[in-house]
């Protein structure tokens, strides 16, 4: 296989990943319903500076040793999946889900940003890619690997731009005609909290390892 179709390849990998419904996707999905396209693009900011940590934990190899001991990486498991549910249950209690609160100051793009990088470096899945995928494509044979990994890096966060940017789309154009529309925004908040706390269950049930 040459460089270029082993490239590609991660590239299929990578989308395949990206694109499935997860924590990160669910995050964004949240933050550009509640705060708009400056929100959501913050959240995508925050996932991509988390996704420069686990590079650098799978360049390293440092996350051979959540493979070595299976209760660290089920407390990582079960820490992620808590705070991505206590978000989505806060999402569903909220009364101003999608709509101005007069009651308080809408939260900083450097907020959310730093809570779009705990989200990614409590994600599982993140770990498990670069456990299972990610050392698989760094090959002596192509160079200094400090330099493949920063390829395969930039492969990562072009692709996570790509889609995420896109539900950034889609739901700051559905956040206009929520906001008009109180009882729908309220139906649609549950069903986007209901998604985090969905997405937090079905981490922990297939990333459990028994020890």
């Amino acid at each position: 296989m040459t460089q270029t179709a082993h490239l590609w390849l991660f590239f299929v990998l990578v989308f395949g990943i990206v694109i499935l419904p997860g924590m990160d996707m669910a995050f964004v999905l949240a933050s550009s319903l509640v705060g708009g396209r400056r929100a959501g693009m913050s959240a995508v900011g925050g996932i991509i500076a988390g996704a420069v940590c686990h590079v650098a934990v799978g360049a390293t190899g440092a996350a051979v040793l959540l493979t070595v001991m299976p209760s660290a990486f089920n407390a990582l498991l079960w820490v992620g999946a808590l705070y991505v549910a206590w978000m989505g249950l806060s999402l569903v209690r909220a009364p101003f889900a999608f709509q101005a609160n007069p009651h308080a100051a809408p939260r900083s793009a450097l907020a959310t940003f730093r809570q779009g990088a705990l989200t990614n470096l409590l994600n599982p899945k993140a770990y498990v890619f670069m456990l299972a995928v990610f050392p698989q494509f760094l090959r002596p044979e192509y160079g200094p690997v400090w330099v493949q990994a920063l390829v395969l890096f930039a492969i990562i966060a072009v692709t996570q731009v790509a889609v995420y940017g896109a539900v950034v789309l889609a739901a700051d154009r559905a956040r206009g005609w929520l906001e008009s529309r109180p009882s729908a925004s309220t139906r649609v908040a549950r069903a986007v909290g209901g998604l985090m706390v969905l997405a937090a269950i079905v981490t922990v049930i297939e990333g459990w390892r028994g020890t």
